[in-house]
């Protein structure tokens, strides 16, 4: 569920007229409902009932200082995957002991920081990250409390960009390897073995992969216990999908289906249990509004030129990713319908923000909205073609606020520095 709906024939975000916004902001600019933020997290958490959980936010999937800090005041904690998104949830008021650190790339300079912050885990994705954790922890006088990412090689049935835990990525220590790792932490210095950690990927629609994975992880856990290991806590990972097709049923992959699944494999088991979701909670709590520039027949195909490009939502090219496309005024009943692909400005046939899509056709300067785009959107958007990132807004009932300017090309080419030779 989002609160972007269509009152009196125009789009709203909550009680915020879209039409009107954008007029004041211009487009193209990202837009986030802090009621959906906030509904979405409520429900996720209440769904695992009496059982002892930390819900920790994904900071990958939105990283905005404004939705951290909704989240945070819902007490959420964040699971962070660099020193940058570790400061900003820092900043947006979340103590060290609800961040736990992921990633497999973490350097020494990162490491030491976080150590410095007191994280409630590391969550060690491979023998020589384990060794160098324990180095750096030894030499500054302090514990890092650690779990082991054990990859069950389990396909999660999600695109194979975003897969996580097969055999083939990158991610985590093989299981079979991974009671061998847990027996030489328990040797390190500055190590605490306090936890397990296991995520299989993103956008996953289909419960029966979770089931799978949580199977083999709830048997690893009954051997840790055989060999005495302190573990206090399970960390699932996130990857629990949402709908971006309409007429799709959220209610296959709700969050209680999901919970109901958690609770059979492993709610048994005495400990705390950990979640990292990320784009559950802001996929559907953010749009991306783009203005039409023109309307262009070509031999083959008909395109919607708009101001939004891959270069501010890129997961159309990166992942064939599926975002509805609507109006933000309702078209004319008399409007002929065509199909049409949406395409930004970028001198790239992969810049396209929807393709093949039966809609009335849209006239230059009319507004569009690219629905489902909360999630790895402002994020992951750039400056190619020097074309500016574009803003953020946040909407909290009838009260909007820009928690990311748009900045200027004074700004953008003032980065660039000309050595003193070519001044």
């Amino acid at each position: 569920m989002h609160h972007f709906a269509l009152k009196n024939g125009v789009l709203h975000a909550e009680d915020v007229d879209l039409s009107v916004l954008a007029d004041t902001i211009g487009t193209p600019f990202y837009c986030y409902s802090t009621a959906t933020l906030t509904r979405h997290y409520e429900v996720f958490k209440a769904a695992f009932g009496a059982l002892d959980t930390l819900v920790c936010y994904a900071v990958k999937a939105n990283s905005n200082q404004a939705v951290l800090a909704t989240l945070a005041r819902l007490g959420a904690g964040m699971d962070v995957v660099s020193e940058g998104e570790l400061r900003r949830a820092r900043a947006a008021g979340v103590p060290g002991n609800r961040i736990t650190f992921s990633g497999v790339g973490k350097t020494a300079q990162e490491i030491a920081y976080a150590l410095d912050e007191d994280i409630l885990c590391f969550n060690v994705e491979s023998e020589p990250e384990l060794a160098m954790l324990s180095e750096i922890a030894s030499a500054k006088g302090r514990t890092a409390r650690i779990a082991l990412r054990v990859n069950p090689d389990v396909d999660a049935l999600t695109h194979a960009k975003i897969a996580t835990g097969k055999a083939e990525n990158k991610f985590g220590i093989p299981i079979e390897r991974a009671r061998a790792v847990y027996r030489e932490a328990a040797k390190l210095q500055g190590i605490l073995v306090s936890g397990v950690d296991m995520h299989i990927g993103s956008q996953i629609t289909d419960l029966a992969p979770f089931d799978t994975a949580f199977t083999i992880l709830a048997s690893f856990l009954d051997e840790l216990r055989a060999d005495g290991h302190p573990i206090d806590h399970v960390d699932l990972g996130g990857g629990l999908g949402i709908p971006y097709r309409q007429g799709e049923d959220p209610d296959s992959y709700h969050p209680d289906r999901y919970a109901a699944v958690v609770k059979a494999r492993l709610g048994h088991l005495p400990y705390r249990f950990i979640f990292e979701p990320g784009r559950l909670i802001v996929g559907n709590a953010g749009i991306l509004m783009t203005s039409v520039i023109l309307v262009k027949a070509g031999e083959a195909k008909t395109f919607v030129v708009v101001d939004a490009a891959m270069n501010d939502l890129i997961r159309p090219t990166l992942y064939e990713a599926h975002h509805e496309v609507v109006a933000v005024t309702e078209a004319p009943a008399d409007r002929p319908s065509a199909t049409v692909d949406v395409v930004g400005p970028v001198c790239e046939t992969g810049d396209y923000l929807a393709q093949g899509r039966i809609m009335p056709l849209p006239q230059a300067g009319e507004r569009l909205a690219v629905m489902s785009a909360g999630a790895y959107g402002a994020v992951q958007a750039g400056t190619y073609n020097t074309r500016l990132l574009v803003p953020e807004v946040l909407v909290n009932g009838a009260d909007y606020s820009v928690v990311r300017p748009r900045p200027s090309y004074d700004d953008l080419i003032g980065l660039d520095k000309l050595p003193a030779w070519l001044r």
